[in-house]
């Protein structure tokens, strides 16, 4: 079989000069980054609306898919939960391949160049990340951002997994959260009558007539160019550009990189708005009965420009009583749990509950692994959810309105009262993403909703749930699109329906 050889031989030409040691451990590792990138690809033709794809065929040995070329493409039979790479080789016209880059290659799908220079990235970056690992402890740790250090893997379904294109070797292990390093955040000194301020930015970030604003050291060096100050110490958290700096709040700083999907600098809106969605959620909390926190906005700040800006947030942890631990969703393999068809349920009895009192009451959480967060009893039982990050969620004021909350003052993309966005903004991220992420597979999946589902309120969202397909975004499409905004969606099996995996 051929090899995309670029990012890969890039990477490793990179490592043997920065970190010779670590040469044979990634080349070892690229097989396996190259079947969980494919795996993760193949998810995108088998059900998303790809015009290239112009008909599916499902028989015993997996699926075949008709192209518009005239072409046929092979696979094993689709898990659209699953996140094991299940996906060693596809065949296009008789043809196999084990590369996701070589295969999006000759596929030659329009708009694709981008997107295939991403997959290499992703393979190479997965199969470094996977080489820089050292056994952990059965013990949990000590710090709450050394569980996000273990998200070795990145996103379970998106190609672009672990894509880190501007990002030398170097600054991969200088930056990365799966390398466990410490990173020095830089402070770029603006004038404070230029700046948006939201909520309270604290004296230590303050000189004067300035403000002290926290910068990825990456960012400053490629994007800024501009003299900055040496700041503080920091651990990356699995986000990459948010940061915990030890016994003091979470960073979330611009990073004009384009990672998965985006690329993550701070709107302006973001900061205009986020000290009333963070007062907004506090009475939320407040409402839902223990059942959720959610992590204050401590303060956020902008120059002006999404390239330069950054929000201040209270650590996860602070949530955590006598003997619990604060665990990302994402996280939670790196504990050992899902310990059982048990735990499960019951994480999932609980994340749908806290998710579909939110919904029916007008506000539709972002909650995929990575923002969702679950308190975990001394014994390992989940009992309540910690959300952070409220930037993406949506809130309906004509829901929020006849259950009697006060509506907040906000505008833009936040605020909507279309059921199908409301929706699609919860069942994706929870159920098609923190959910499934979890469970691992369809199978798992459906035996863990098909426990809790029967104990949750009955409401019109729950009915929509149990009875319609689950929507989740179009990952592949999304990157496939360019000057398309916004989110695309595609529609996955109901995992509580009839055995379709």
């Amino acid at each position: 079989m051929h090899r995309h050889p670029s990012a890969e031989a890039e990477i490793a030409a990179e490592l043997a000069e920065v970190r010779p040691a670590l040469v044979p451990a990634y080349t070892a590792a690229l097989p396996g980054a190259r079947a969980a990138v494919l795996t993760r690809l193949w998810r995108a033709p088998a059900y998303e609306p790809l015009t290239w794809v112009t008909g599916r065929e499902r028989g015993p040995d997996g699926l075949t898919l008709r192209l518009a070329d005239g072409r046929r493409l092979h696979g094993p039979r689709p898990d659209p939960y699953a996140t094991d790479a299940y996906v060693t080789s596809v065949r296009l016209d008789g043809t196999e391949y084990d590369d996701p880059v070589r295969l999006l290659t000759d596929l030659a799908v329009p708009h694709s160049a981008a997107f295939t220079a991403e997959l290499g990235h992703s393979v190479a970056s997965l199969a470094l990340a996977r080489a820089d690992q050292e056994s952990h402890p059965k013990e949990w740790p000590e710090h709450e951002w050394e569980w996000e250090q273990r998200v070795v893997d990145g996103h379970p379904f998106h190609p672009n997994c672990r894509s880190r294109p501007g990002f030398s070797v170097a600054e991969q292990l200088a930056y990365g959260p799966e390398h466990r390093p410490v990173v020095s955040l830089a402070r770029v000194p603006v004038p404070a009558e230029g700046c948006l301020v939201t909520g309270e930015w604290p004296g230590e970030l303050r000189d004067g007539g300035r403000l002290l604003i926290p910068v990825h050291p990456w960012q400053a060096e490629h994007v800024l160019k501009r003299p900055y100050e040496e700041g503080f110490a920091a651990h990356p958290l699995m986000a990459l550009r948010t940061l915990a700096v030890p016994g003091g709040p979470h960073v979330k700083t611009a990073l004009s990189a384009r990672l998965t999907s985006s690329v993550r600098d701070i709107s302006v809106y973001s900061v205009g708005m986020s000290d009333t969605l963070s007062r907004f959620a506090a009475d939320l909390g407040d409402r839902l009965d223990g059942l959720v926190h959610f992590t204050r906005t401590l303060g956020a700040v902008t120059a002006g420009s999404a390239e330069l800006a950054a929000v201040l947030r209270e650590p996860p942890g602070v949530y955590a009583g006598a003997g619990e631990r604060v665990v990302p969703v994402a996280a939670l393999p790196g504990t050992g749990l899902p310990a059982s068809d048990a735990w499960l349920a019951a994480f999932a009895r609980l994340a749908l509950t806290t998710g579909l009192r939110l919904l029916e009451m007008g506000v539709a959480l972002e909650a995929h692994g990575q923002n969702l967060l679950v308190v975990l009893a001394p014994d390992g039982a989940p009992v309540r959810l910690v959300y952070r990050d409220l930037a993406d969620i949506r809130i309906s004021p004509a829901r929020l309105a006849r259950h009697g909350v006060p509506v907040p003052e906000l505008t833009g993309r936040i605020v909507t009262d279309d059921v199908t966005a409301l929706r699609r903004k919860l069942f994706g991220s929870l159920v098609a993403g923190a959910l499934a992420g979890t469970a691992g597979s369809g199978t798992a999946l459906r035996t863990a909703l098909a426990a809790a589902v029967p104990d949750l309120p009955a409401t019109a969202d729950l009915a929509a749930l149990r009875e319609e397909e689950l929507p989740t975004k179009a990952l592949t499409l999304m990157r496939l699109s360019p000057g398309v905004s916004g989110d695309q969606w595609t529609l996955l099996p109901n995992p509580l329906r009839a055995d379709v995996f």
